[in-house]
C-alpha cells in the first residue's frame, strides 16, 4: 500500500470538503445547530462535510470501515479503519471563530499509519504517513526545543462531561499558570496536537476526548517528535478517553505534573 499516494489524496479530500465548510460559514443560524449532549453540537455542516469525506475516501480503500463522529458510517473493519471527524471545532465554527479543523486518520489494524489534520482558518495542512517526517503545507515540521516546562506554552480543553474530575483538572490548571509560560484553550483537541507537532505549543493535554479528535494529530505529533501517552504514560490514549502530547525533552517533567495530580 502506496502511504505516500493516498496521503496525498487525502490532503485534496480536506482541501476540498474544507471550501465547502468555509462557503457554509455564514449560513449558519440557530435553527441549523442541534445539541447532541450537554455543550455538544452539531450542523448540517458537520453531517454533509462526513458525508463526503466517507464517500471520497471509500474509493480509495474500498475495503476499510469508518469510525466517524457524526455516524455516518458504523462498519468497522477488521483491517483497516477511518476515523474522521469532519469539523473539530464545531462551537468555534457556529460562533464564527477559529480554530476549527477536518481530522482523518488511518488505522491498520491497531496502529495509526497515516493522519492528516487541515486546520482551516489558516488554511494549514498538517499530515504524515508510517516512517515520515511531519509536514505543514509541504515543508517539513518538528516538535520545539523546549528542555522544561518553565519555557513552555501548554495547551488544554475543557470537558464536555465527567465532571467527576474537574477538580484535579483545575489543580493542574493552577500549577501550569504558575510554572509555565502559560496556559491556551484553543477549542480544537486536533489544532492543539498539530500545533505541538509543529513547536508551537510544547504540550497538550486533556479528558473526555474521543478517538476522532485525536487519531491523526496524536499521529502527527509522533512523526514530528514528540511523544504521546495517556495519563499513565501508556499508549491508551486513542480509545482511552485522555491524553498527553508534548515535545521530547519535556516528556517526563509534564507527564509527572499531569499524573500526579489526575491520577491521584
Amino acid at each position: 500500500m502506496d502511504l505516500k499516494k493516498i496521503c496525498s489524496e487525502v490532503t485534496e479530500i480536506t482541501k476540498s470538503v474544507g471550501q465547502f465548510i468555509l462557503s457554509e460559514k455564514n449560513n449558519i443560524k440557530e435553527l441549523n445547530v442541534e445539541e447532541k449532549g450537554l455543550h455538544d453540537f452539531v450542523t448540517y455542516v458537520d453531517k454533509t462535510s462526513e458525508q463526503k469525506i466517507v464517500d471520497q475516501l471509500s474509493k480509495i480503500i474500498p475495503e476499510a470501515g469508518f469510525i466517524a463522529e457524526e455516524g455516518t458510517a458504523k462498519n468497522k473493519e477488521d483491517k483497516y479503519n477511518w476515523i474522521i471527524d469532519p469539523l473539530d471545532g464545531t462551537t468555534n465554527f457556529i460562533h464564527g471563530i477559529t480554530p476549527y479543523a477536518i481530522s482523518i486518520a488511518l488505522m491498520e489494524n491497531d496502529e495509526i499509519v497515516l493522519g492528516v489534520v487541515h486546520e482551516l482558518g489558516l488554511d494549514e495542512c498538517f499530515y504524515a504517513w508510517k516512517n515520515s517526517p511531519a509536514f505543514l503545507n509541504g515543508e517539513e515540521v518538528t516538535v520545539s526545543t523546549k528542555e522544561t516546562v518553565e519555557k513552555s506554552l501548554i495547551a488544554t480543553g475543557f470537558p464536555y462531561y465527567d465532571y467527576d474530575r474537574i477538580d484535579a483538572f483545575m489543580k493542574t490548571m493552577e500549577y501550569f499558570m504558575r510554572h509555565s509560560r502559560g496556559l491556551r484553550r484553543l477549542g480544537s483537541a486536533a489544532t492543539d496536537l498539530v500545533y505541538v507537532a509543529c513547536g508551537r505549543f510544547e504540550a497538550f493535554y486533556e479528558y473526555s476526548l474521543s478517538p476522532w479528535d485525536v487519531a491523526a494529530g496524536a499521529f502527527i505529533v509522533q512523526q514530528a517528535g514528540g511523544k504521546v501517552c495517556d495519563f499513565n504514560g501508556e499508549k491508551n490514549y486513542i480509545f482511552g478517553k485522555e491524553i498527553i502530547a508534548s515535545n521530547a525533552l519535556t516528556y517526563k517533567e509534564f507527564l509527572s505534573v499531569v499524573k500526579g495530580f489526575m491520577k491521584n
